[in-house]
């Protein structure tokens, strides 16, 4: 299983970006996605998930960010508008096959991540 995120960039605040996770080696339509960040300094912290029929979000990106899943494409998207400065952090994708929810420990597979850094 490879999960390939990409998206990411230089923008400012209040910009938008739209991060992107392709997956291959697995039937992808089935599975949650997430995606999770990680701040200069800090730990990694869950931003938002995608299951076969439900969207998962953080307080702080409700309202900002959209998950979103295309399954011809196996591809999930990550739509970031109103970026903060305080969203600056790699962004990295994950797929598990069982688990639904925000503990970064349950998923089972990792993308490379991506670098979203946001200027004030």
């Amino acid at each position: 299983v490879q999960l390939q995120a990409s998206g990411g960039g230089l923008v400012q605040a209040g910009g938008s970006l739209r991060l992107s996770c392709a997956a291959s080696g697995l039937t992808f339509s089935t599975y949650t996605m997430g995606w999770f960040r990680q701040g200069p300094g800090k730990e990694r912290e869950f931003v938002s998930a995608i299951s076969r029929t439900l969207t998962y979000y953080t307080d702080s990106v409700k309202g900002r960010f959209t998950i979103s899943r295309d399954n011809a494409q196996n591809t999930v998207y990550l739509q970031m508008n109103s970026l903060k400065p305080e969203d600056t952090a790699r962004y990295y994708c994950a797929l598990d096959r069982f688990y639904v929810g925000s503990n970064w420990l349950e998923y089972e597979y990792w993308g490379q991540g991506t670098l979203v850094t946001v200027s004030s």
